[in-house]
């Protein structure tokens, strides 16, 4: 399968990059990257090494117009990339989510200083992280803004902050005053640290600990207040970030048919057959790769149809046409992806084990990483309310909320 081909020149700017350009530029980064996935694994290595491959191939720009010095690439070739990336290593698609979404944020922004601003400091090699989520007893942001002469302060402690551990600067939510903004924070400015404490048993690479503030310094310029005129394009916002998991998703599909023909063709041994075999052309061994094969193609293409619609959206912003109906589109689109896209992958790390027997659980394999992988993405922004907003909307009408709903207080 092909990228999208994008090479067509448009009114707004210079053509995307050609599928040919972006695969040439990055699979031999991506086959350095995978040389080392098992041995990270094994060792818990966070993948330092792997992010400066990223960044000095400029895989942070790829979203980044041309005139401003980036790559171009569409929406629809960002997500195919981190597919294949994902394959090479299903942490680093989820450990670079949040700089793309910032990436996307500013692309959307009408403050054209705050655009030129951070693309320029992007195309020189900057990342950044997402430091959102609080721990607490309810959903919210007790973070805190202070003023302080020409800039602010902040203080306040985040966990699941992916990526931040491995960036330049890391966008976090506070409150000043009453108030929600959104914060830009250098990572190397006193008060901050990033810890490696996530503990959950998959995607431990991807740097998803703790950021804490301690009355670290904010630049002037780098507080954004909510703009209730871009409320509408929350709805593809969500897209895109499910669409970065569904990626890795896809990325670990292509990993279990990859590792299970490797694992396959060199062996000489059968189950239930006496002396020398050969595996590879067991009839039920074939079908069983054939269904990886199946499993895998079936998650890469529905991401990638979902994907397609936000190559929609972004097509109608820079001819300027009236497009809030495509924002609820690519919404809707993610939502259905994720429901078919988490049981095949899941399903595709399980049966690769029927394979190879017990000598496919070697501890010197570490093929149980798929799963684990797989099933802790699956956990996030479980797909039950997912499903559960599909059919209201189908039955009667009713739109996906676009941000964080307001629970019911109990009574």
């Amino acid at each position: 399968m092909t990228l999208i081909d994008a090479t067509t020149e448009t009114a707004t700017g210079p053509a995307a990059p050609s599928d040919e350009e972006l695969l040439e530029r990055f699979r031999p980064v991506f086959a350095q990257i995978a040389e080392g996935a098992v041995e990270r694994e094994q060792g818990r290595q966070l993948p330092f090494d792997a992010i400066g491959l990223l960044r000095d191939a400029g895989f942070g720009t790829l979203r980044i117009p041309r005139e401003h010095g980036g790559l171009g690439a569409t929406p629809r070739q960002l997500f195919r990339l981190l597919i294949e990336l994902g394959e090479a290593d299903s942490n680093l698609p989820q450990a670079l989510r949040g700089h793309f979404a910032f990436v996307e944020g500013r692309l959307r922004s009408s403050d054209e200083a705050s655009r030129s601003e951070w693309f320029e400091r992007i195309v020189g090699g900057a990342l950044v992280g997402n430091s959102q989520a609080e721990r607490g007893a309810e959903t919210g942001t007790t973070a805190q803004l202070t003023a302080d002469g020409d800039g602010w302060r902040i203080t306040g402690q985040k966990y699941y902050t992916t990526g931040t551990i491995f960036s330049d600067w890391t966008i976090t939510s506070a409150k000043r005053g009453d108030e929600h903004v959104s914060v830009l924070v250098r990572t190397t400015a006193d008060g901050v640290t990033a810890s490696d404490d996530w503990d959950g048993f998959g995607q431990r690479m991807t740097g998803s600990g703790t950021t804490r503030f301690d009355n670290a310094w904010v630049e002037p310029g780098h507080v954004f207040s909510h703009d209730p005129d871009e409320e509408r394009s929350h709805a593809s916002v969500t897209a895109f970030f499910q669409l970065v998991l569904l990626s890795a998703l896809s990325g670990i599909a292509r990993a279990v048919l990859r590792d299970a023909v490797a694992f396959v063709r060199p062996r000489t041994r059968t189950f239930g057959v006496s002396g020398a075999s050969s595996p590879r052309e067991d009839p039920l061994v074939q079908r069983v790769v054939g269904k990886l094969s199946s499993l895998a193609f079936s998650a890469e293409e529905l991401t990638l149809a979902a994907a397609a619609r936000l190559d929609a959206v972004d097509e109608a912003r820079l001819a300027g046409i009236p497009h809030d109906e495509l924002h609820t589109a690519a919404q809707l689109a993610a939502f259905r992806a994720q429901q078919v896209v988490l049981p095949t992958v899941l399903d595709a790390t399980t049966l690769l084990f029927e394979v190879g027997g017990a000598s496919a659980t070697a501890e010197s394999r570490r093929l149980d990483r798929h799963w684990r992988n797989a099933r802790t993405i699956a956990a996030h922004n479980p797909a039950i309310y997912r499903e559960r907003l599909l059919g209201d909307f189908e039955l009667n009408d009713a739109l996906p909320l676009t941000w964080w709903a307001t629970p019911t207080p109990a009574g």
